[in-house]
């Protein structure tokens, strides 16, 4: 059994907050839905029926218009606010990603668009998304990775070590990149693959930027946070470490986030397989235009 890092009734507080204003503060997810589809134009396939995990308002809806091969989307979060926040014109599902209500073989197409982050049990949740797949259905995600918002969780924790004499986690843990391919494994995927990307957004002061994570609806939902108001002091000596190590010639502050994207497909006999030992049709030898030996030779003067 997985532990229990994220409170789950507040991460859906926090898009339940977010969903009337999302349109003043959804540049990133519609950045990187727009990364998504183009993955998806480089699939030449239709997708009948597609699932969104994590929907944002209609941000991902509106990128897949005329793009991906989708034909028909269910839109599903855990928000009702966030799931009615966007267009009416798609199926509308509340659902907790960690409990998925599908039957086996329901998709052609699961994506989901920096959601999946939130995810106390991230291998479970990949297990129930490769059954809710039918075979040959494609998976595709794109979550935020450890390397997010490194300067402002380094800022965070030095200033309330200074102001309080201690210092809670203030940033989510995010996913360990190494370790996703590996769970898609797990989960059962075909053809695994993960990538990264860094999106550098640069901000007046870290109290924008603050406010500009509170108005996405990714604002700390760990299990262990501190829970009392953070004292003014604390931000505002944050706000000071952070522009004092990173400001920019204009006084502007960068902030980093990595994106991982998950790519995997559920098993088909179709599917291309690696061959068995012995199966290959050309020697690697060949290849490198170098000599060959058996396990027992030992190469002479020369290389012979």
């Amino acid at each position: 059994m997985s532990a229990t890092v994220f409170d789950r009734r507040t991460v859906r507080r926090h898009r339940d907050r977010a969903a009337a204003h999302l349109p003043e503060h959804d540049f990133l997810f519609r950045e990187v839905a727009e990364r998504l589809v183009e993955r998806l134009d480089d699939v030449s396939r239709r997708f009948p029926l597609a699932l969104e995990l994590g929907a944002r308002g209609d941000v991902l809806a509106e990128c897949l218009i005329g793009h991906g091969g989708v034909e028909r989307l269910v839109r599903c979060d855990q928000s009702a606010r966030m799931v009615l926040a966007g267009a009416r014109d798609n199926a509308l599902v509340v659902a907790d990603e960690e409990c998925l209500p599908y039957a086996s073989q329901s998709f052609d197409l699961i994506i989901s668009c920096l959601s999946l982050h939130w995810v106390n049990d991230l291998p479970g949740a990949l297990i129930q998304i490769r059954r809710a797949l039918k075979p040959d259905g494609l998976f595709l995600a794109a979550l935020f990775g450890q390397a997010t918002l490194v300067e402002l969780r380094e800022a965070l924790v030095e200033a309330e070590l200074a102001e309080c004499g201690g210092a809670g986690p203030r940033v989510s843990p995010f996913v360990d990149v190494r370790e996703a391919g590996g769970l898609l494994q797990r989960a059962g995927f075909a053809l695994p693959v993960v990538d990264t990307d860094t999106i550098t957004v640069t901000y007046s002061s870290a109290l924008d930027l603050m406010r500009d994570v509170r108005g996405m609806g990714e604002s700390n939902a760990v299990v262990e946070r501190r829970r009392s108001f953070t004292r003014r002091s604390t931000l505002l000596r944050a706000a000071a470490i952070y522009a004092d190590r990173h400001a920019d010639e204009d006084h502007r502050i960068p902030a980093t986030f990595q994106v991982a994207t998950l790519t995997g497909w559920a098993p088909h006999a179709t599917q291309p397989r690696p061959l068995r030992p012995g199966q290959a049709a050309h020697r690697l030898s060949e290849a490198l235009g170098s000599a060959e030996f058996s396990a027992g030779e030992k190469a002479g003067p020369g290389g012979r």
